[in-house]
């Protein structure tokens, strides 16, 4: 019997509510220790999320300061696998307005809504690479922004793959020669060199997009 109380005086010592009684601000809840009495506290001033880290500017932005950049972020490398990656993505995600072939006549399109540019009209063939990072990023007219679901490695193998979708279409013979193995030169070396993005004249933000 004594055995019996014992083990039940040290079951129900066990029963306590230290875990649940602490000294704590429950959020959204009144609370007296500060001056408008509220327990939920904004984020002291530079605060970072976890995540949220963004020390290269460009490489979320796309510009150069207030100026749309016509080159790749330093962690992004130009090469094929960069191209098919956003060939993947660009049929995920622009297909269904701008088409495979870029020229903007997609399903929707020919079901009545919006057509937008095609990428290959001179105005979008002379816009910086940037552009194309921005308006996914941001959106722009008709088109909504697409930051949620396109990550921005993502977003700049997109517009890498406009870039050469571009050239596909508009390719000159400097082009071809360009690409084509010099005499006497290795196949390999000569790609190499020519994994380069191409080169357009920047364009300054504020003008038509």
């Amino acid at each position: 019997m004594f055995a019996a109380v014992f083990v039940c005086g040290l079951a129900l010592s066990g029963c306590r509510q230290d875990m649940h009684n602490q000294p704590k601000f429950i959020p959204l809840r009144q609370n007296d220790f500060y001056a408008d009495q509220r327990a939920s506290r904004d984020p002291v001033p530079g605060t970072v999320a976890r995540g949220e880290l963004k020390e290269d500017t460009y490489f979320y932005t796309g510009k150069h300061g207030v100026i749309l950049g016509n080159d790749l972020p330093s962690e992004i490398t130009f090469n094929k696998d960069l191209l098919l990656r956003g060939q993947q993505r660009y049929k995920i995600y622009c297909t269904p307005c701008h088409s495979e072939l870029g020229d903007g006549n997609g399903m929707i399109v020919q079901r009545g809504y919006k057509r937008p540019p095609s990428f290959h009209d001179e105005r979008l063939r002379n816009a910086p690479l940037g552009h194309f990072f921005d308006v996914a990023s941001n959106g722009f007219g008709a088109m909504p922004d697409y930051s949620a679901q396109i990550k921005p490695a993502d977003r700049w193998a997109i517009a890498a793959f406009i870039r050469a979708l571009q050239r596909s279409q508009h390719a000159t013979e400097d082009d071809l020669k360009a690409a084509a193995p010099a005499k006497g030169q290795p196949a390999t070396e000569s790609k190499e060199k020519s994994e380069t993005m191409p080169h357009q004249q920047p364009a300054r933000e504020g003008g038509k997009q």
